[in-house]
């Protein structure tokens, strides 16, 4: 294996046979008397209309209803996530605050020189909620029609071509630095301050490439205003079902997921994290929470409190290696 493939088992397998469990879960979570009458606070660390925000704002009306308490949404952006979960972990530990974190909470500590809190140490992993797909999208101006064509022409052209992202360390830069590694390539990195930019710069032919999240590559690739060359994970979107992972495209070993998981702050009681586990479960349940988040592209997991914890541990591990192969450093 790859020591620098993020791996991540089928976010679809691992719903499917959770699912198998929740006969009993759902029950248990729905019996369970208010913790407070106090609203839960649910911190989303990054700006509104992000993804994970996105996801947020669907879950927190039905998690509500499994919780019997309300669940309130609170966007506190800044430092790739970091301002907001040094919010939550400094919140008392009674299982009022909780945060929504993408995969950047594991990214975070290997690009910045310091960091306010231990991303381990400091907080109680309760659930990974789901995974968002990445296709590899390209310019029209690039004549490379799939992910061989495009392989082949950076090879022929090394250091001719570019590609963007949402920023030195992000998601987007390490998807690509990934791609760079499996496919032997040499392209120049051209960091963004965000999404909008980036993907108007793409379409526009400014760069040449770049991973996007397929909800928000999608339309422009039905418009036919950008290409799709390969969805980074091990299974097909079902946005894009036309569109073939990297992994059949030509790179069998590529795998490369944006998660987000529902964290509190350390020391949280054992009693908590299995009543907010059981609640988002019953959340993840429902069908209006499947549809809503399919047609997002999201991929529901639910993986369990005790696999929470050492997941995390691993993908630590395996972004270090892969920010320090980049050379990622922080703007």
């Amino acid at each position: 294996m790859h020591p620098l493939r993020p791996t991540f088992t089928s976010a679809s397998r691992r719903f499917v046979l959770a699912a198998a469990c929740l006969a009993a879960i759902a029950p248990a979570a729905q019996a369970q008397a208010p913790a407070s009458d106090k609203p839960v606070r649910l911190i989303v660390p990054l700006t509104t209309g992000s993804t994970v925000d996105t996801l947020a704002r669907a879950l927190s009306t039905p998690l509500a209803k499994a919780l019997g308490q309300p669940v309130v949404v609170e966007n506190l952006a800044g430092a790739g996530g970091v301002s907001g979960t040094a919010q939550m972990v400094r919140a008392p530990k009674d299982g009022q605050t909780l945060a929504l974190v993408s995969s950047n909470h594991v990214i975070n500590p290997a690009i910045y020189p310091s960091m306010p809190f231990d991303s381990l140490k400091d907080i109680t992993p309760i659930t990974v909620v789901g995974t968002v797909p990445l296709v590899l999208a390209v310019t029209n101006v690039v004549p490379a029609n799939t992910l061989k064509e495009l392989l082949a022409h950076a090879k022929a052209h090394p250091g001719q071509l570019n590609y963007g992202s949402a920023g030195n360390g992000s998601v987007l830069h390490l998807a690509a630095e990934l791609l760079k590694s499996e496919g032997s390539i040499f392209v120049t990195h051209i960091p963004y301050k965000g999404t909008g930019p980036l993907t108007t710069d793409l379409i526009g032919g400014q760069i040449h490439m770049a991973f996007l999240s397929v909800t928000a590559a999608a339309p422009h690739i039905k418009a036919g205003k950008l290409k799709a060359l390969g969805v980074s994970t091990l299974q097909r979107s079902a946005v894009l079902p036309d569109v073939p992972t990297l992994a059949e495209a030509g790179l069998p070993h590529y795998s490369f997921d944006a998660w987000m998981a529902l964290i509190g702050p350390a020391g949280l009681p054992p009693a908590q994290v299995q009543r907010y586990y059981q609640a988002m479960h019953a959340t993840l349940a429902t069908k209006e929470v499947q549809d809503a988040l399919g047609a997002q592209g999201i991929a529901l997991v639910g993986m369990a409190p005790e696999k929470t914890e050492p997941f995390f541990k691993t993908e630590l591990a395996k972004h270090a290696a892969l920010v320090k192969k980049a050379g990622a450093v922080k703007d």
